[in-house]
């Protein structure tokens, strides 16, 4: 199937996913994760594939959720149960990543930014550029961090360390990132992601398929059996929030490039 944004090759047990937006900071709109849903559930039948990287355009993996998208407004106007409905595009994406049975790796350069983490938390592993820098806004544009990627996080860097992430919003950099397990490992100076993530995902690529699937799962499972437990109102809270004057204005505050001003209200 051929797709607008995203690309995928194979060989020899591994798969490239690379999705580019076509801009600088390669932000997702809705069409583009939709793409990459059906590009994570190709592989549910894929006996071939041992690893999967899933990559950026090469200067950026992405800025999330692009807030001007057009599908953005629609949103907006619908009423809470189609609202409702239309939230599940993001969560449902980084589902279906979490779900491929083949080992994943994302290869993260320069700027990773709210959905942009949220994808890559719901991938087995993450190895980032020196230049890369993480952060999650979703607080200062008066909303809670949604796609089922606050347990995921903390699987990861553990819950004070997500508050840190999630509620004071600052950008991490990638030494930082390394150092909260945020990131798994750095690639050399000069050296990018993708280098590094496919010298992994060779070495995954020559072992057995059948355990490697087998060693996935148990520790995924081991990690992430409450998961959905603590989450499974993500999507009904996100909705919620958006039905806020903060939430309002947030993107407001976020389109006129102006500090916001929260009334909890």
């Amino acid at each position: 199937m051929t797709y607008k944004y995203v690309s995928v090759e194979k060989s020899n047990r591994i798969a490239i996913v690379r999705f580019d937006r076509h801009h600088h900071m390669n932000a997702l709109s809705i069409d583009l994760m939709r793409e990459l849903t059906h590009v994570a559930r190709s592989f549910e039948d894929d006996t071939e594939t041992n690893v999967v990287i899933l990559t950026g355009n090469g200067t950026n993996f992405t800025a999330g959720f692009d807030l001007k998208d057009a599908g953005q407004d629609a949103r907006m106007r619908a009423g809470i149960l189609e609202r409702r409905t239309m939230m599940t595009i993001g969560p449902k994406m980084c589902q279906a990543w979490e779900d491929i049975e083949p080992m994943t790796i994302a290869a993260i350069d320069g700027y990773c930014i709210g959905g942009g983490v949220a994808l890559s938390v719901a991938l087995d592993m993450r190895v980032a550029s020196r230049d890369a820098k993480f952060y999650v806004p979703e607080i200062r544009n008066g909303m809670n961090m949604s796609w089922n990627s606050i347990p995921r996080m903390v699987n990861l860097v553990g819950p004070a360390r997500t508050k840190q992430l999630a509620i004071v919003a600052d950008i991490i950099d990638a030494d930082a990132a390394m150092r909260w397990g945020l990131v798994e490992e750095l690639a050399d100076d000069g050296g990018g992601a993708f280098d590094l993530a496919l010298s992994y995902a060779q070495k995954i690529a020559a072992r057995p398929p059948i355990p490697v699937r087998m060693i996935k799962k148990g520790a995924s499972m081991a990690a992430g059996a409450l998961n959905q437990a603590t989450s499974y109102m993500d999507i009904d809270q996100f909705t919620l929030a958006t039905l806020s004057e903060d939430y309002a204005e947030g993107i407001q505050a976020f389109l006129e490039k102006r500090d916001p001003d929260f009334k909890g209200r």
